[in-house]
């Protein structure tokens, strides 16, 4: 809320000041906010509430940088987060660029996992960067941005729409706030084909860190270890993980790994 409002402020305003073009003013503006956020939030937002301490020198840290060495992805430190003041929910995951990449550990991986299958799990982290997703997923985000602010510009220029909700088609804020509102009744019916596009990045992660480890085991046995503590359902029904499921299920990545030793 403390970020979103003056951002709509600011979209509001580009209507005053651009005209019939501040649809395309408005969805630069969200975009750079959004791209910023992605490299200052875990540089100031998250620090807020977690707290960030330094990989002691050990097995675990020699293996992690040695990892990142024979994979080319280099990071300025390793840092574990404390997570677990929240939930059980481990992660990984790295922030910056270049020579300021940082990977953090959730101190609950730490406490779940063994040493090689940490490594396990970080190779398929670094396998997301290997093969460009996240810029691929940005691109995404960035389109379908794109064609929300030319739904919201041609849908504020026709009078059937507002009366339609009881309002008079004088001023933008009431196609905002009825966009907001019905978007994901649209959206939803799209969430399959994105949802088989993030499982597809998935597949690809996890035979990356099975090529980078020579081998399936630690990953495997990584998985069935964090799906245990986050309780996931094994067995889903195909056409609801389709619907609902961003990541495959543990039983569909064993079979796709084993395919990949084949």
């Amino acid at each position: 809320m403390t970020l979103g409002y003056p951002l709509l402020v600011l979209v509001l305003k580009l209507v005053e000041w651009t005209a019939a073009a501040w649809w395309l003013w408005a969805w630069g503006c969200v975009l750079a906010f959004q791209l910023l956020m992605v490299v200052l939030a875990p540089i100031l937002i998250l620090p807020l509430f977690n707290k960030f301490t330094l990989l002691p020198e050990g097995s675990l840290r020699d293996r992690l940088l040695a990892l990142g060495s024979r994979t080319g992805f280099r990071a300025k430190s390793i840092q574990v987060m404390d997570g677990s003041k929240r939930s059980r929910h481990s992660n990984a995951f790295f922030t910056g660029f270049g020579r300021f990449r940082k990977i953090v550990l959730f101190d609950t991986l730490i406490q779940q996992l063994a040493e090689a299958e940490l490594e396990a799990v970080l190779a398929h982290e670094i396998g997301h960067y290997k093969k460009k997703h996240i810029p691929k997923m940005l691109i995404g985000f960035a389109a379908s941005l794109f064609v929300g602010f030319f739904a919201v510009s041609s849908l504020a220029q026709q009078a059937w729409f507002y009366r339609a909700f009881g309002f008079e088609p004088d001023h933008l804020v009431p196609a905002l706030l009825l966009f907001a509102l019905l978007s994901g009744v649209v959206t939803f019916w799209f969430s399959p084909v994105q949802n088989l596009w993030l499982r597809r990045y998935e597949y690809q992660a996890d035979a990356y860190a099975a090529e980078t480890m020579r081998e399936t085991t630690y990953l495997i046995g990584a998985l069935r270890k964090l799906n245990a503590k986050n309780l996931s359902n094994l067995t889903p029904h195909p056409f609801y993980s389709g619907v609902y499921y961003s990541h495959p299920t543990l039983l569909e990545r064993e079979q796709a790994l084993a395919r990949t030793t084949a």
